[in-house]
């Protein structure tokens, strides 16, 4: 049974005075603006039409909030990264961001989504000092796995774990495609542990994605 299966749209908000209480648990999802994280978040939760997705990059221009129980919420944060995006605006939401990452006690780890094949750009590192800096676990997700053959999804995966070292607050990485389905039940599973939804995570799939 999909633990996210009921979830539904609360909220969205542009600035930080307009969060929902403070209270509960969340798990927010961060990524590049073309990294496939709308899509991830509709795989995981099994809903199609839930974060929506476009051809055009930067599309999410708010944190926008999904209810699963009256204390747990899944949370969809703006994308990084996307070049046509006014200055004025990557430096609003980049305050936003971090002041959310920083600040929001109810925030349990942070989802983030990255392009298999072109992964740990510096917008995000810059991402995982914030939550490291904040004593956020991470979950990082190599999204679009289905471009790349299984040997090159393994090399990635290695490397993305060389790069980041013995970052103590990165909990897993794994391959995963929103497309072939790969990777969801792995990821469905580690993330309700975080938020305490079910049982202990199922373990890696293979010993380069613990």
């Amino acid at each position: 049974m999909n633990p996210f299966g009921r979830i539904e749209f609360l909220t969205s908000a542009s600035q930080l005075h307009q969060l929902p209480p403070d209270e509960g648990a969340e798990l927010a999802f961060a990524g590049r603006s073309n990294a496939g994280k709308s899509s991830a978040i509709n795989a995981i939760t099994g809903r199609r039409g839930l974060a929506r997705t476009s051809r055009t990059p930067g599309r999410t221009q708010l944190i926008n909030f999904f209810r699963l129980t009256d204390t747990v919420r899944l949370v969809d944060l703006p994308g990084y990264g996307y070049a046509k995006v006014p200055e004025a605006q990557r430096r609003h939401w980049g305050q936003v961001v971090s002041g959310y990452l920083q600040d929001r006690r109810s925030l349990r780890g942070v989802v983030v989504i990255m392009d298999a094949r072109r992964p740990l750009g510096p917008l995000d590192l810059q991402l995982l000092e914030l939550a490291t800096a904040a004593e956020l676990p991470c979950h990082l997700l190599l999204t679009k796995a289905d471009k790349l053959g299984n040997q090159a999804g393994l090399t990635a995966l290695r490397q993305t774990r060389r790069q980041l070292g013995q970052t103590p607050l990165i909990a897993h990485v794994q391959l995963f495609s929103a497309l072939k389905g790969t990777g969801v039940e792995q990821a469905r599973a580690q993330l309700a542990a975080v938020l305490a939804l079910e049982g202990p995570a199922a373990p890696p799939a293979d010993r380069a994605s613990g």
